[in-house]
């Protein structure tokens, strides 16, 4: 089972993600987080209980770029990707500065963040 952990402020769009990815990909949520704080202390003592990180940028305290920054140092089979309602394109060049594996939009790309949930949830770990 590929292992997600999410980091997203709304509950009801946290809740919303579980339900589709459980659903449709498969995914086992092993954790959530609201707060930058929360999520990089998660990040760095849960290194091996975790296969792909789904951050938000603006968060209820903090912001999801820093959370990015300090999930560099990941092992390379585990994936980061940002899903926003703020993926314009100076957004998505930063966030892959800071090692987003992807950037989805919130509005219009759930059906992409499903489909590469699918194919990375595939590949052998």
């Amino acid at each position: 089972m590929y292992r997600a952990y999410i980091v997203e402020d709304s509950p009801v769009i946290r809740d919303n993600l579980i339900e589709t990815l459980q659903e449709l990909a498969q995914i086992e949520p092993v954790g959530t987080a609201e707060t930058e704080h929360e999520s990089k202390r998660w990040l760095a003592q849960n290194d091996d209980r975790w296969d792909l990180a789904i951050v938000d940028l603006f968060l209820r305290e903090g912001s999801g770029l820093n959370v990015l920054e300090a999930a560099r140092q990941r092992r390379p089979d585990q994936k980061v990707v940002v899903l926003s309602n703020h993926a314009t394109g100076d957004v998505r060049w930063r966030c892959e500065q800071l090692g987003a594996d992807a950037v989805f939009d919130k509005s219009t790309e759930i059906d992409a963040l499903v489909d590469y949930c699918m194919e990375q949830g595939a590949k052998p770990h």
